[in-house]
Parts: structure tokens; sequence; C-alpha cells
């Protein structure tokens, strides 16, 4: 599969012709980042927030033939069972050769269900700046816990290239808690690449 990072939470997702577009955000919703203007066959959002439901931002060309078979696991966008932001999905992408997993915005350990479901991943894409989500610390235990073959954080704060929130953290607490990490300084990435480490960062697309 090929990667690509729009920015946040967003990702295109390619294989054999066919694109998936998972959490587009809204026009203006995200700091620092170009608003999205991109094609794809699906488009599917982890729950209905602004910056992950800008479905109007892209064109969809529904294609019949998804090469995906994708899983929704529900989750909770905070630590209270959803009572303060609502519920988020983890969304699993099977294409018979890999599983890839995006995690949306977990604000919640997993449970153990999810935990059996989502281990052995070949990659995770994970949010690290907490406040909304689950934080650098917690995400890096959650990747110890589930094992994935490659990891790409998202979802956080860069001070030097002004985008995300202000009220997130950077990258660098979910670096320290998981060790090194390559810095592609490119916006995307193939899934069956060895990079000869877990942790990918990217740039995203969008600045």
């Amino acid at each position: 599969m090929h990667i690509t990072w729009l920015g946040h939470s967003c990702f295109k997702i390619e294989k054999g012709g066919y694109s998936v577009i998972i959490d587009p955000y809204k026009d203006g919703s995200v700091p620092g980042l170009k608003n999205i203007r991109e094609s794809a066959d699906m488009v599917i959002c982890s729950h209905e927030h602004g910056d992950h439901n800008g479905r109007e931002c892209v064109r969809v060309t529904e294609k019949t033939d998804c090469p995906f078979k994708i899983i929704s696991l529900l989750s909770f966008h905070d630590d209270a069972g959803g009572t303060r932001r609502g519920e988020s999905a983890i969304t699993i992408l099977e294409d018979g050769d890999e599983r890839i997993a995006h995690f949306g915005d977990l604000g919640c350990a997993l449970t153990e269900e999810q935990e059996s479901l989502l281990t052995d991943l070949d990659l995770a894409l994970i949010p690290v700046g907490g406040f909304y989500t689950i934080d650098g610390k917690t995400a890096g235990e959650i990747v110890k816990k589930i094992h994935p073959r490659k990891v790409i954080p998202m979802h956080y704060r860069d001070v030097d290239k002004g985008y995300g929130y202000a009220e997130i953290s950077t990258v660098d607490d979910f670096l320290q808690s998981v060790g090194s990490a390559v810095f592609l300084e490119a916006s995307s990435m193939d899934t069956e690449k060895d990079y000869s480490t877990q942790m990918i960062v990217l740039e995203p697309e969008n600045i």
C-alpha cells in the first residue's frame, strides 16, 4: 500500500489504483495546514468533528472494485466513556497481504478485544498529541502492547513548521516513549519498504 499524510489525521491510502481518504479536515479547521482538495474512491470519517469529517473536500469517484476489507471498531474520544467528546472509530483496512489501522481520535485505553484485533498490524496510524486524544506516553504504551511493524504518529503540533492546535503537544513525548525513529522528510511511504525502524515520521503534504 502507498500511504500519504495530508496532515493532522488525514491520510490517503492507495492500492492497485484504488484510493481511500480517512479523516479529511474541513477548510480552515486545522491551523497551519492548506485546505484539502483531493479525489478518492472512498472517504471514511472516524467521527463527526470538523477536523475529521470534511467529506465535501474530497471528490469521490466511487469505483466498485475496492481491494480492502474494512473493519470499524467503536471507541471513545475521551477517557470518560464518550461523555465529554463522544465516540470515535478505529478503522482497519486489510488487502489480503497487509493490515493497517487508523486510530481516529482515540482518547482512551484499548479494550482487551480491541488489543487482540489490533495485534501485529503492518502499520498503525496513531494520535499522539494529547488533550483531545491520547498523549504520546499512552500512545507509546499501546504500541508496545500491539506490536505493529510500522507506526506513523499523527494529530500533533509542530512548532517550527507552524501547524497543529496550540493545545496539543509535539511528537517529542511519543518518540521519547518508543525510542528511535526515522524522519523521512517526505509525505508518502510504501508499506512494503524496509525503513530499518518501526517509527516513521512523515511531513504533512498540506503545509
